[in-house]
């Protein structure tokens, strides 16, 4: 068989016409028009398949255009060609939310600074501040637009608010530099409880955004999306503030305009809902509801790409206020499912199981509201502080003040504080502990005693210690902390308790104390003894003492009575006090259905009450009823021809069928005939 004949070589493509096409997708890219970019890439890349540059154009460009899929499957086309785009695709992955592998993709690159910064970013959002903090410091050095912008963001989400003025510092750069950095700076500011300072820097953001982002041209609704963030944390800064009603306008002002920036909007109503409370819960969870859905496999998820942008800890606090707006709204089973997924989603954080413990309150099963804190106090200790003041009010609040106390009393941080102590001693003395009580002041006063700190509070506790003991018959123990707190610290009240506390247990210690506080100044003139002389301090032994205070009471009154100036009546005019006229009816201010003298108008039963249809006749007695002649010889013969006026009105069906028979006393007529 003979061979084909070779193919005539295809002429090579002009190098004019892709200088051509690369200068005109350059002039596109700079207009940041996406779209004809990608064609005239594709235009490019139909003359040369494995042009790198074409090739990178076209995938930066799906980018810019939000074609986050297409980029992907334009990396995998040139997966066999000699070009690196593992770079590339770590940021495809990353902006679809697939962390892990985006991780994963840039651990197989080596070290550089481009690398380094996708990295810190993918760490931040996972949450692993820590991680993306030590690389941002080693990046510190690094001449990166917006380094700083992302640094203290992340120092503000890893809760080191403080170091942002060092890091500022080191940067040489002001918060106001840019509105980016100028917000981030105001976050770390909200975080250390400078309100007033961070509505300051946010105002100055907001018009630093305005001005920049109109020198760039932007139309006035996308500078509104810009700086939409601004607005919503401005209002949020009003609601720290007390200033609810600028808050409250700030947030409907963001959901009224219904704005593109979707993040923005649901921190915005998220904060509302907050905001109202459990008023109009519906109106609360049908606008709460726009940013949750439920996946294929009964999963909750964040609607809308918020679960791309959000961070765990602002996904778990909007999936919470949604839990707690159901169990107002008494949807237990919605709320119940909810709470249920929350454990599996966030299994490393105690709010779904404060959630939990909230629904089993709500259906009256407190125990097991106790029991579930409990554990997982034992199970997580390193956050059993909230888990066990939770358990502690819960307990209270059903009666159980002794499962309280001792929750309390397994707090380490507060275990020995005055309020906690005062709180202790209090449920226990409502149980009927009072030996428990009593051993948690003597621990608390021990504890205190031993604490090597400047900053004690036994003179705090020592006096409700010992007032308590008191009290509750223990007046040594009392005397011996009051004996304690003068020697420790020399205090008047101090001294006033011993003195007052040593007359129940030894009285010649009593007044030995009594001489070492010092006379109050004025008693040096008074008499005691004639003080007692006095009728004032006199106990009433005998009635003639009781006959002589009783007169001098009388006097006193006397004498007050004539003090007493006398004032013309003053009477209405026309009025003459001397022929004042019939007295006023006393029951003139009552309703006249209600006075003596009413009486109610009698009902002629005679009258024809008929009803009928619109232009009926109505006829009269004798000819709609059949006469009996028995009847008839007993009645007057006047009553029974005489018509009322007012019969020729319809009446009710039911008033016709009362008027159609004789009436009783016509009955009773009859029978006497």
């Amino acid at each position: 068989m003979a061979p084909k004949p070779k193919e005539k070589g295809k002429p090579a493509p002009s190098s004019d016409s892709i200088e051509k096409l690369f200068t005109s997708l350059n002039e596109l890219i700079n207009k940041s028009d996406y779209e004809k970019a990608v064609k005239v890439a594709d235009e490019v890349l139909s003359i040369a398949p494995g042009d790198e540059d074409a090739i990178r154009c076209k995938i930066v460009a799906l980018i810019k255009d939000d074609n986050i899929e297409d980029a992907l499957k334009s990396i995998e086309y040139a997966r066999n060609l000699p070009i690196d785009l593992i770079f590339l695709k770590a940021y495809c992955l990353y902006r679809q939310n697939k962390l892990d592998e985006a991780l994963n993709c840039l651990r197989s690159q080596e070290k550089n600074t481009t690398n380094m910064l996708l990295e810190s970013q993918i760490l931040y959002r996972l949450g692993k501040i820590d991680d993306s903090l030590k690389i941002y410091q080693s990046l510190q050095k690094s001449k990166i637009d917006f380094l700083e912008t992302n640094y203290v963001a992340a120092l503000v989400s890893a809760g080191q608010a403080s170091e942002v003025h060092k890091v500022l510092d080191a940067f040489n750069v002001k918060a106001t530099s840019t509105f980016e950095l100028a917000f981030n700076t105001a976050c770390s500011l909200v975080d250390m409880n400078k309100h007033k300072d961070a509505e300051q820097l946010l105002l100055s953001a907001r018009r630093v955004g305005q001005e920049t982002l109109m020198g760039e041209n932007l139309a006035d609704d996308e500078i509104e999306i810009e700086l939409a963030p601004i607005a919503v944390q401005l209002a949020y800064v009003y609601q720290l503030l007390g200033q609810t009603q600028e808050a409250m306008n700030g947030y409907l002002d963001i959901i009224r305009k219904n704005l593109p920036d979707e993040p923005s909007l649901a921190v915005a109503v998220n904060n509302l809902v907050v905001l109202k409370g459990p008023k109009d819960i519906s109106d609360s969870l049908k606008k709460l509801d726009r940013f949750i859905e439920k996946g294929d496999h009964g999963q909750f998820q964040l609607a809308r790409g918020l679960d791309s942008k959000f961070s765990a800890k602002q996904k778990e606090v909007i999936y919470a206020n949604r839990a707690l707006l159901l169990l107002h709204a008494n949807r237990m089973d919605q709320a119940r499912e909810l709470v249920t997924a929350l454990q599996g989603m966030f299994p490393d954080s105690v709010m779904p199981v404060l959630l939990q413990a909230a629904v089993f309150v709500r259906e009256n099963k407190a125990v097991r509201a106790e029991e579930m804190l409990g554990q997982f106090a034992e199970k997580f200790p390193d956050k059993s502080k909230v888990l066990l003041l939770a358990k502690a009010q819960v307990a209270a609040a059903a009666g159980h003040p002794l499962v309280a106390a001792e929750s309390l009393a397994q707090i380490p941080d507060i275990q020995y504080m005055p309020a906690t102590v005062a709180t202790i001693v209090a449920l226990k003395e409502r149980a009927g502990d009072i030996d428990g009580a009593n051993a948690a002041f003597d621990t608390a006063i021990k504890w205190w005693s031993n604490a090597m700190t400047e900053d004690k509070m036994l003179s705090v506790i020592m006096p409700k210690a010992a007032s308590f003991k008191l009290k509750h018959g223990r007046a040594k123990e009392a005397f011996h902390l009051f004996e304690e707190l003068v020697k420790s610290h020399g205090s008047v009240d101090a001294m006033v308790g011993l003195v007052t506390t040593a007359a129940h247990v030894d009285v010649e210690k009593a007044e030995a104390y009594e001489k070492q506080l010092k006379p109050l100044p004025g008693l040096k003139g008074i008499d005691v003894d004639s003080l007692e002389k006095t009728s004032g301090a006199k106990p009433a032994e005998s009635g003639s003492r009781t006959g002589t205070v009783e007169m001098h009471e009388d006097t006193k009154n006397k004498e007050r009575a004539k003090k007493k100036r006398k004032r013309k009546p003053r009477y209405p005019k026309g009025f003459n006090p001397a022929n004042p006229g019939p007295p006023p009816d006393p029951e003139r201010w009552l309703p006249k259905r209600e006075r003596s003298s009413y009486r109610p108008k009698r009902k002629d039963k005679r009258t024809a009450h008929v009803r009928g249809s619109q232009g009926a006749v109505v006829r009269e007695k004798h000819d709609a009823v059949a006469p009996d002649p028995s009847s008839r010889s007993g009645m007057d013969s006047s009553d029974s021809n005489t018509v009322n006026p007012k019969s020729n009105q319809p009446s009710t069906s039911k008033g016709s069928a009362q008027n159609a028979g004789p009436s009783k006393s016509s009955k009773k007529k009859s029978r006497k005939k």
